[in-house]
């Protein structure tokens, strides 16, 4: 977990730094499950104690790289249907109406719902916005 979650957004953005423009901008992926208003789930502890250091991390990385003009945010995803969790929610498709049940929209999120939020982030149209944690989760425990 400490090698995906923490060093692999520190260590990759080390190695790409001295490759991004100056006004550029960076957006790591975090877990809603790393948020102050997310109730804890049995079973989560490391993993959102390692999301929870990203979102710091982020924050640093932002006033690091603020010189440069370098935007650094985050997005916090909900429950999003993706390959992970070896590929549970096509396995087991009962799991998806509980989850739905508790997010305000009704449903769980696709890939794309994140991937919008992560290119509106990286584009010029966020250019006033870093240091920041974006959480899309359509409302999860609203």
């Amino acid at each position: 977990m400490l090698r995906i979650h923490l060093k692999g957004p520190y260590f990759l953005t080390q190695a790409l730094l001295p490759l991004l423009a100056d006004g550029g901008a960076i957006v790591n992926t975090s877990s809603s499950s790393a948020l102050a208003n997310t109730k804890p789930e049995p079973g989560y502890s490391v993993y959102a104690s390692m999301k929870g250091a990203q979102l710091v991390l982020t924050r640093y990385l932002a006033k690091e790289f603020s010189s440069r003009g370098i935007r650094v945010n985050a997005v916090a995803p909900g429950v999003t249907r993706t390959r992970l969790g070896d590929d549970a929610f096509s396995k087991y498709p009962e799991l998806i109406p509980p989850l739905a049940a508790r997010t305000a929209l009704g449903r769980i999120g696709e890939p794309d719902d994140v991937g919008k939020v992560i290119a509106f982030l990286l584009s010029p149209d966020a250019a006033w916005i870093t240091a920041q944690t974006v959480e899309a989760s359509g409302g999860y425990d609203l």
